[in-house]
């Protein structure tokens, strides 16, 4: 291709070479610069690979994609863009041939849900014999490919690589996660969504190379409806006219409780032999009753959002009605044991917020009693583990304090501080620091009718102790605890 090719549709200035350059590749990285490639540019936090063009040419490469001009031989080609980053977004879609453009696409953005909701409506599509792409925080599905990602959204180049791939397998939908650091760095710039989907919002990520503030935060969600073709949102969320009012696409809503275009009603939990889940009904655009294999009233609410936005894709009834009944997700509401005497969830919930919200779900199936085990991450905020400390003992029958990834600090000591809120609560604990001997107590010490939630690490499949990482899993642990019954 010539790199005026790639070119077509974006803002650029061309401050030296020749527009009719052949390329074969484009590379951020100036360790992959190659002969072939156009480099292109961009500041990060720590990081301005302007500094390394000189480098890059010497390995080869003759075209650069910058934001300002810079000093290189006359037989180098620089073009300047505005920004690098977007500059990057185009061209990796264009070296790929486009590859979204062949897929239905679906994107879902949102402070919590969205892992749950991509692997939901993969669930249903699946359901009705469709073969779906999916990316988001657990990894890159598609045609018996499971493969992990440093990014809830992948770096815009990565991206398009995954498409390329899903599309060659035979995806007709692509259904991804998008984070509002993947929108604020121009990761999905140029992908124009056919659904964008909105969970909920509440503060999050706000912080140094995250978010300045809430409103930027809420600025990025919000900018998913000015690059999809049908937006579908939370009507129960508190910021739902705030996300929603900027949108140049026509927004359908969903919710429980506040009128909607997808109304969910007569919710029911269940707890039965081999299932923890719900049931409820579907009305307004779509009729149906849903039945999901997977516990809380925050769920039905994701489950709702899926619904919403596959019942716009002419699917079986059927698959709307019964795709979830057995939905997993890895370490999101996980069942990784459920019997008449007892269950166990895995979760991620790894804040006091998160933490509360999932104890309030597991008390609506009426435990006999509800175990948490849960520790709390070294070299982080010591408000995380006081609050959570606090939280357990408020809200659980028996707390097991344990280890989760301690990095640099002593998991005694981390322990010692999240017994210091829980102590004063009066709520019963015990400690124990090994994370795999507290998974197998809970489970070998387990009471008819107990719920255990093994918190904090979810998904997760490592320990992180003094800058080691080895393999751990809770889901595993949980399968060696229960074969030894």
């Amino acid at each position: 291709m010539k790199i005026k090719e790639w070119l077509e549709g974006m803002d650029y200035h061309f401050l030296q070479g020749n527009p009719e350059t052949d390329v074969e590749e484009v590379v951020y990285d100036s360790r992959k610069a190659k002969a072939g490639a156009v480099f292109v540019c961009m500041k990060g936090a720590n990081v301005d690979s302007h500094d390394f063009c000189r480098q890059v040419y010497e390995a080869g490469v003759r075209v650069f994609v910058t934001e300002h001009p810079v000093e290189l031989p006359e037989d180098a080609s620089v073009i300047q863009v505005e920004n690098g980053r977007r500059a990057l977004a185009l061209l990796s879609a264009a070296r790929f041939g486009h590859p979204a453009s062949r897929m239905i696409t679906i994107g879902v953005t949102g402070t919590k849900g969205k892992t749950t909701t991509t692997h939901m409506i993969r669930a249903i599509l699946e359901a009705a014999g469709e073969k779906v792409g999916m990316i988001g925080t657990n990894g890159v599905y598609f045609g018996g490919v499971a493969e992990p990602t440093r990014n809830t959204t992948p770096e815009s180049y990565e991206l398009h690589g995954y498409f390329a791939r899903m599309a060659e397998a035979g995806c007709r939908y692509l259904v991804m996660e998008v984070s509002s650091q993947a929108i604020k760095l121009h990761r999905t710039d140029g992908i124009l969504f056919d659904y964008g989907v909105f969970t909920n919002l509440s503060p999050d990520h706000i912080g140094p190379n995250e978010h300045a503030d809430f409103a930027e935060y809420l600025g990025c969600k919000a900018r998913l409806f000015n690059q999809c073709r049908m937006g579908i949102a939370n009507a129960d969320d508190p910021h739902f006219a705030e996300v929603t009012a900027g949108a140049s696409c026509p927004v359908l809503t969903f919710g429980l409780e506040k009128p909607a275009d997808f109304q969910g009603k007569n919710l029911h939990y269940l707890s039965e032999d081999g299932f923890v889940g719900l049931e409820f009904d579907v009305s307004g655009k779509a009729s149906l009753p849903v039945r999901a294999g997977i516990p809380g009233r925050f769920n039905a609410s994701n489950a709702l959002a899926a619904i919403s936005v596959c019942s716009q894709l002419n699917l079986p009834k059927e698959a709307l009605s019964r795709g979830l009944e057995h939905i997993h997700v890895n370490g999101r509401m996980e069942i990784a044991y459920a019997s008449q005497r007892f269950q166990v969830i895995i979760d991620y919930a790894h804040n006091a917020v998160s933490m509360e919200s999932l104890l309030k779900t597991l008390r609506n199936y009426h435990p006999r009693r509800l175990v948490v085990v849960f520790g709390c991450g070294g070299n982080r905020s010591k408000d995380r583990r006081f609050s959570m400390g606090e939280m357990a003992g408020k809200m659980a029958d028996l707390s097991i304090i344990t280890a989760d990834n301690s990095r640099f600090e002593k998991t005694e000591d981390i322990i010692a501080d999240i017994k210091s809120r829980l102590i004063p609560t009066g709520g019963a604990y015990l400690e124990i620091p090994d994370r795999r001997e507290a998974i197998h107590y809970a489970i070998s010490h387990a009471q008819e009718g107990d719920m255990i939630a093994v918190i904090g690490k979810g998904h997760e499949d490592y320990q992180e102790i003094n800058g080691v990482r080895t393999h751990f899993l809770d889901r595993e642990v949980v399968d060696e605890a229960v074969a030894r019954l």
